[in-house]
């Protein structure tokens, strides 16, 4: 019995082994890949194995960059992954980020190369956030730290829109990136976090259109009405002649004395 198990964690542990170097392998595969390709809006890259080689994926904002002219730059990279990485017979492939303003990877690496250019870190950070915001992004946030002002290090948030803290939504919903760069005050770091549109969860504000109001029926135009005129007064008025009583009918005025 005590070689069964002496075997049987021999073999878990091998496998063990196996992950964990897999792991680092393809961490330093992307962390290769972002320094290299940081000019071309790099996002992350997919690697799967199957019987004929290794099918790499690389995920970019400017395609063309990648490839290069020619194809000369993806052949460097596939020298590269052989030679350095040891991945056998990689088989490379470039695709496009439908929205890169909603990729945190693509942002981080924007605000870094607009600090190492020299513009202010706020100036960056409210450029990059607008253009999230732009794309229909529920809400973002970008922290960076380092000796912004001063000697002493420090960190300044900038957000916008709708970004929850706790809770389910953010592990499954929330993309988070982070990037440094090396500038003359020192190493400055900065965090992204962005929720996408069309994300559903418990507390999602839901915004209600009022029913549209029926359109009124335009009022039929009133009838002329034909002038009727004023009924004549008839004045009675009764007087005497002689002895006899006579009842006069006029309609202006009334005439009395003897007929």
């Amino acid at each position: 019995m005590s070689n069964l198990s002496a075997t049987s964690w021999n073999n878990s542990l091998s496998v063990t082994k196996y992950f964990v170097k897999d792991v680092s392998r393809r961490l330093e595969i992307d962390e290769h890949l972002a320094l290299e390709l940081k000019r071309a809006g790099y996002s992350h890259v997919e690697l799967t194995k199957s019987p004929v080689g290794t099918r790499v994926v690389i995920y970019a904002a400017k395609p063309g960059m990648v490839i290069g002219r020619r194809g000369q730059s993806i052949r460097d990279l596939t020298k590269v992954l052989e030679d350095k990485f040891h991945i056998e017979n990689p088989q490379l492939s470039v695709a496009n980020i439908e929205v890169p303003e909603q990729d945190p990877k693509v942002v981080a690496s924007q605000v870094s190369q607009a600090l190492q250019r020299g513009v202010h870190f706020r100036r960056a950070a409210y450029w990059a956030i607008q253009r999230v915001m732009e794309s229909q992004a529920l809400g973002v946030e970008i922290t960076i730290r380092g000796k912004l002002t001063t000697e002493r290090s420090r960190f300044e948030k900038f957000k916008a829109g709708y970004l929850p803290r706790v809770g389910d939504p953010v592990l499954k919903s929330v993309k988070t990136a982070v990037a440094d760069v090396q500038l003359k005050q020192g190493l400055f770091g900065i965090n992204v976090r962005i929720l996408p549109p069309q994300i559903d969860y418990i507390d999602k504000p839901i915004m209600l259109t009022p029913p549209a109001e029926t359109a009124r029926q335009p009022a039929a135009p009133a009838k002329e009405v034909e002038p009727v005129s004023a009924p004549e007064a008839v004045v009675e008025v009764e007087t005497t002649a002689g002895d006899v009583a006579v009842v006069v009918e006029d309609k202006e005025e009334v005439e009395t004395g003897d007929s």
